[in-house]
């Protein structure tokens, strides 16, 4: 069996199981070494690895495969492309490991940190809070260091003295706050919507001004409902597409 070891996830029974298994897949793979060999386990050891039918794997993997990720040869096995699209998916399905899929095969520079007005557009989402932490972070392609997006988080203040700015170097916020931090998510709501790039998004992302953008906002709450972290996300229209996908259940 290759060395390449795919991370565990808990899956969640609500959603699919195919997408859950897809997204953590999705994440070994742009998250691994360029040392890593391109060749993945078989489909049963894979299914056995995440508790699933080989139906289910076989799903993921055509999922996969359809995204560019992997290519499937008959008798020879799975196989990573080394070079995959640069065009990536902005997915949207309440699944908190897909966030962090989302983010994942990225270079991240933090360029400003600390505290700060609660921004007007979300006071009232931090209605005890005069100020929170803020984070803003330009994340590039691991591999062609071309910009991809930049973002800006808002957490409350509680929470920003106890994240490890090297952490967020390495990781989504929505991984920091709960594996490293030890909130407990209930939820994440997602909104996306087109628009033109201003001059500092323009700047950043070495786009011309007024190209087209992805304007992601994702909202991040705990079991008592209180917002934990506001993300505003700006990703490049030309890297990235948008896609919802719906359980009919």
């Amino acid at each position: 069996m290759t060395s390449f070891a795919p991370d565990s996830i808990v899956l969640n029974r609500k959603l699919p199981l195919w997408y859950q298994v897809s997204q953590s897949l999705r994440a070994s793979i742009l998250g691994r070494s360029p040392h890593d060999p391109l060749r993945l386990p078989t489909e049963e050891q894979l299914a056995g690895h995440y508790g699933v039918s080989v139906l289910t794997m076989r799903q993921a993997l055509k999922e996969l495969e359809d995204e560019g990720l992997i290519t499937r040869h008959r008798r020879r096995g799975t196989f990573i492309e080394p070079d995959v699209r640069q065009s990536a998916p902005v997915r949207l399905l309440g699944s908190v490991d897909a966030i962090v899929a989302q983010q994942s095969g990225m270079t991240t520079e933090l360029l400003d940190h600390g505290p700060a007005p609660v921004p007007v557009a979300y006071a009232e989402l931090f209605p005890e809070a005069d100020t929170v932490a803020a984070y803003h972070r330009l994340r590039s392609d691991e591999k062609t260091g071309e910009p991809t997006n930049h973002a800006r988080n808002y957490v409350r203040p509680e929470l920003g003295e106890q994240i490890d700015l090297d952490d967020l170097a390495r990781w989504p916020m929505t991984k920091v706050l709960r594996d490293v931090v030890g909130v407990r998510i209930s939820r994440i709501t997602d909104s996306v919507e087109a628009r033109l790039a201003d001059p500092e998004t323009a700047r950043l992302l070495e786009v011309p001004l007024l190209s087209p953008i992805l304007h992601y906002t994702g909202i991040t709450y705990d079991e008592e409902g209180r917002v934990l972290d506001v993300a505003v996300i700006h990703y490049r229209g030309d890297r990235f597409s948008f896609t919802v996908t719906l359980d009919a259940d």
